[in-house]
């Protein structure tokens, strides 16, 4: 697929979520419920594993047109064709990365303070994330959360896509999609969830009506 990517509900997988339920069945049925990109996130797994896994996703995501991100293994996301890669502070600097990739993959970049955002908004990356928006169990090396209004005063900065992470659910998602992110990416609301379908679509339901109330308002005032 092209560079062109629907932000609005991320997953990024954790295998210490999913219980004993296979990796690749949980993202399909969480694709169903809404899912619009996916992240393959891998902290200990050999490479040759990674590979296989990535690549048969990759194959199985192919029909519903969702692109598959691996996180910060970038021999790992061209090996299994890929549609790009996510990368931290801490990992392999963007410049590198897009050297290696070339131009038609995706790239998005976490970022954790203002500075790196102003930073990261003069490079080509396609999208930028956010983290935390709240703390979370999930991440324990996370710095200062954003909070709603950091989320609003990092919309005013840039205008790249923004998605943001980290104690994001049901419950607080229309608020933090009224601060003009582009999407949310979430971990335990869909891995851990019983049916991943179905938390998928309540998500994805969510995001749906705010941005129809967004482009509504849009209109009224035009």
């Amino acid at each position: 697929m092209g560079k062109s990517m629907d932000f609005s509900l991320y997953l990024v997988t954790d295998r210490g979520l999913i219980r004993d339920r296979a990796l690749v069945s949980l993202v399909l049925e969480a694709v169903r419920g809404g899912v619009s990109a996916v992240q393959l996130r891998e902290k200990s797994c050999p490479a040759g594993e990674f590979v296989q896994l990535a690549g048969n996703l990759k194959d199985r995501l192919a029909e519903s047109n969702v692109p598959l991100i691996i996180n910060d293994r970038v021999e790992v996301a061209l090996a299994a064709g890929a549609d790009g890669v996510h990368i931290g502070q801490e990992d392999i600097p963007y410049h590198q990365v897009r050297s290696m990739l070339g131009p038609n993959r995706i790239i998005g970049l976490s970022v954790n303070t203002y500075a790196q955002l102003m930073e990261a908004d003069r490079t080509d990356v396609d999208y930028l994330s956010l983290s935390p928006v709240y703390s979370t169990k999930t991440k324990k090396d996370t710095k200062e959360p954003f909070g709603l209004e950091g989320l609003r005063k990092a919309r005013s900065m840039t205008q790249k896509p923004l998605i943001t992470i980290g104690g994001v659910n049901k419950q607080n998602l229309a608020s933090i999609m009224a601060t003009g992110m582009d999407g949310v990416a979430l971990v335990s609301a869909i891995c851990a969830a019983d049916s991943p379908e179905d938390a998928a679509r309540e998500l994805a339901d969510i995001i749906r009506n705010i941005k129809r109330e967004q482009n509504h308002a849009v209109m009224q005032h035009q």
